[in-house]
């Protein structure tokens, strides 16, 4: 069975100036301000499609990473991964270039080689990072704690 999910935008007066909020119709993904300056300047405490998007990638490397480190028989204790999502002016519009994931890991009874394999085959199994692959650079480091 598919599963879907959604969520909204509202947006507010011209580019520049104006505002908008964004939400997950399943409650998860509480009301959030989202401005241009909160895109290509400073958060000041909003978000943008960029920093949802590496949330995305970030949640979803990190499950299938666990799956992947699960099925070679060494499951993880913990993994702490983080997204960058790069969001640049390419020729005359903007383009999301790269999504950079950093993820340490506690995996007792793998070797450092064995865990950046298993990185690197999650950050191309990842239904995000097959979303993105062949629009946006995706590099994947890794590292046992």
């Amino acid at each position: 069975m598919a599963a879907k999910r959604t969520s909204e935008a509202v947006w507010e007066h011209d580019l520049v100036k104006g505002h908008g909020h964004v939400k997950g119709l399943s409650g998860g993904l509480p009301d959030t301000e989202v401005t241009w300056g909160s895109r290509t300047e400073s958060s000041d405490g909003r978000t943008s499609p960029e920093e949802l998007l590496a949330a995305a990638h970030a949640s979803c490397f990190s499950m299938a990473f666990a799956a992947g480190l699960g099925r070679a028989g060494t499951p993880p204790e913990r993994l702490n991964v983080s997204a960058t999502v790069t969001f640049d002016k390419v020729g005359d519009g903007w383009k999301v270039t790269t999504s950079e994931l950093v993820v340490k890991g506690k995996v007792p009874g793998i070797t450092a080689e064995k865990f950046a394999e298993l990185a690197k085959a999650a950050s191309t199994g990842c239904p995000i990072s097959g979303a993105l692959h062949g629009n946006v650079a995706i590099s994947v480091h890794a590292t046992l704690e």
